[in-house]
């Protein structure tokens, strides 16, 4: 089984909190810096206002589902931690997914549809 590309060391989530660019809607918040790496790495922050470590866990497996499956729909070489709010734990799948797209593209960093 393949490693999941994941963002797990503080130091590396507050580089990207200083040197990122941040957009945010209703449920989630996403900061996005670039970089030279072929892959694309994603962090998950969940805090605790959100729920108990149940509902944490569960909106974590379903950004990390999210990421996994529209992976091919954003470029390459992004470092991208994504934060879900207190609102993301009444919201389901389908919403969740609208929010990561819609923060995507406004982070310019969708691909160009052929």
């Amino acid at each position: 089984m393949k490693r999941f590309p994941s963002i797990k060391k503080n130091s590396d989530f507050q580089r990207i909190y200083k040197k990122g660019r941040s957009y945010a809607n209703r449920l989630l918040i996403m900061y996005v810096e670039e970089t030279d790496k072929e892959k694309s790495y994603v962090g998950i922050s969940i805090s605790k206002k959100v729920g108990n470590s149940v509902v944490r866990h569960h909106l974590c497996r379903l950004v990390r589902e999210i990421f996994r499956l529209n992976k091919h729909r954003i470029r390459t070489g992004l470092n991208i931690i994504i934060i879900a709010r207190p609102e993301a734990k009444n919201s389901n799948f389908h919403q969740l997914e609208s929010a990561y797209l819609h923060l995507c593209g406004l982070h310019n960093i969708k691909r160009e549809s052929k």
